[in-house]
């Protein structure tokens, strides 16, 4: 049973590690624009995020000890499998209008999202390590300051796009995608707020 238990912390320290994969692979995307190579690279991340997923539930029910509620655990599930959902809707997008889009820096505002993952990663970790409630604060208090990070940089470059305005389909196209990159970080955050409140819990 306790052999169980652990194949459910397993899977979802899995499960945020192909968060990262795929914030890791939207990063390089926009830097350097390998789209074939960048989009295989996401579909198969999804792909196994999604194998993790139902893993992960399918253990819930095999599973009779967990330290932690079933419903906390299919939360956590849940929002980790948004990220890389969230993240290839990004790229098949950009994949299909970044020529359209040359010179709107999408940079800072994935690295945001890769730095986010990584502390997910984290977060998961340190559920595992006791739930101490110390570390899991000074980690939630990361996500925050990067998610006010993202949301600075929100409206930053609509104001050049929108005063142009030779191409209104090009403000709108970056609009959407700068959104969706957004949306990607709230995710992080979602999973960041289940994992504080497992760990308020259980302290």
């Amino acid at each position: 049973m306790f052999g169980r238990r652990d194949k459910v912390y397993d899977l979802l320290q899995a499960s945020s590690e192909a968060a990262l994969e795929s914030a890791k692979a939207v990063r390089d995307l926009t830097r350097h624009g390998d789209n074939a190579t960048s989009m295989a690279n996401f579909r198969a991340v999804r792909k196994h995020e999604k194998e993790l997923a139902t893993q992960i539930s399918e253990e819930l029910i095999n599973t009779f000890v967990t330290m932690l509620d079933r419903e906390d655990i299919e939360a956590m599930n849940s929002a980790l499998y948004k990220i890389p959902k969230t993240v290839e809707k990004f790229a098949e997008r950009y994949v299909l209008v970044s020529q359209r889009l040359e010179g709107v820096d999408f940079t800072q505002r994935t690295e945001i999202l890769a730095r986010c993952t990584e502390v997910v990663v984290d977060m998961v970790k340190e559920l595992r390590n006791g739930l101490h409630l110390e570390p899991m604060r000074k980690l939630r208090g990361q996500l925050q300051a990067l998610e006010s990070e993202a949301d600075n940089l929100l409206l930053e470059p609509y104001n050049d796009l929108y005063l142009d305005g030779s191409d209104p389909m090009r403000a709108m196209l970056a609009k959407t995608l700068f959104e969706i990159i957004e949306k990607a970080i709230d995710n992080c955050r979602d999973v960041g707020n289940v994992i504080y409140s497992i760990a308020l819990k259980n302290s």
